[in-house]
């Protein structure tokens, strides 16, 4: 039985690694089966497309979605949709400008508390990037105001005001329409450090396909459960590293560590062929 990675992060959001390279370490791991979720955006995933089966990967595509659900933020992960689907194609564009405007927001709270940082500085240390926070700890880094990217954020990025700031993410119900539609699949981003497990098993009960029970920052037991609670719903299990590159993320010595069956991606994938022919039928 081979191994899977079906959360993982390049340049195209707020990942180190290129696509191709983060392919060439994956495959140094001996993993045969991979998922790229870049930050609502799939730039990462079709860079990857060119050069992971000559390389002998199988690539599902995928997208870590920042979402609304009543007014806590929820990241889903989306598997195996048409990345040619249009209404999918129209929900990552309005998410790249919900994140613009985040990010404008978040620039304006800084510059109240006296921190000279200007938004076209995020801008062009994340290039063609989706931005994102990690982009403006980048910047508060070099112009001194934090060590590194835990400093950045403790410090700044991840205080009650910014984490309120309203944002214009789609809302779940929306998120799961337009995946579905596509013939993907939705999987609830390590929830263990989101949601209780009531709010969990709400969350659910809008449609979610899955849940993501093997993540670096659930231990054991909680893997336990939430395995446990998926297989007692019927529920999809995925699970991944989480790798972004060092210094990104506490989670980079993961990679290659924090995987799953492939026996889960062989489910996965029968449930979007399924949703695809019913798709096909009822047209």
């Amino acid at each position: 039985m081979g191994r899977a990675d079906l959360h993982t992060h390049t340049k195209a959001s707020d990942g180190e690694l290129s696509a191709q390279e983060l392919l060439v370490k994956v495959k140094s791991k001996g993993l045969s089966v991979l998922a790229i979720t870049d930050h609502d955006t799939i730039d990462g995933y079709t860079e990857a497309l060119q050069h992971a089966e000559k390389m002998g990967i199988e690539l599902i595509p995928g997208v870590e979605l920042s979402t609304i659900w009543g007014k806590k933020e929820i990241h889903l992960l989306a598997y195996g949709f048409d990345p040619d689907h249009s209404a999918l194609k129209q929900l990552l564009l309005m998410q790249r400008r919900a994140r613009k405007l985040r990010m404008r927001e978040i620039v304006k709270l800084l510059n109240k508390k006296g921190v000279d940082i200007e938004y076209d500085e995020v801008m062009a240390y994340a290039r063609s990037a989706n931005i994102g926070r990690p982009h403006a700890a980048a910047v508060l880094i070099k112009k001194g105001y934090a060590v590194n990217v835990a400093d950045a954020f403790i410090k700044y990025l991840a205080t009650h005001e910014v984490v309120n700031i309203p944002t214009e993410y789609a809302d779940v119900d929306s998120a799961l329409r337009i995946i579905k539609k596509a013939g993907g699949v939705l999987s609830v981003a390590h929830p263990g450090v989101m949601l209780t497990t009531e709010e969990l098993k709400e969350l659910i009960s809008t449609g979610i396909d899955g849940i993501e029970c093997i993540h670096p920052s659930h231990n054991f037991n909680v893997q336990k459960v939430f395995s446990e609670m998926a297989k007692s719903m019927n529920l999809l299990i995925t699970g991944g590293s989480d790798y972004h590159g060092s210094p990104k993320s506490e989670y980079d010595p993961y990679l290659g560590v924090v995987t799953i069956g492939t026996q889960h991606v062989e489910a996965l994938k029968r449930t979007c062929k399924n949703r695809k022919a019913l798709l096909k039928n009822s047209s």
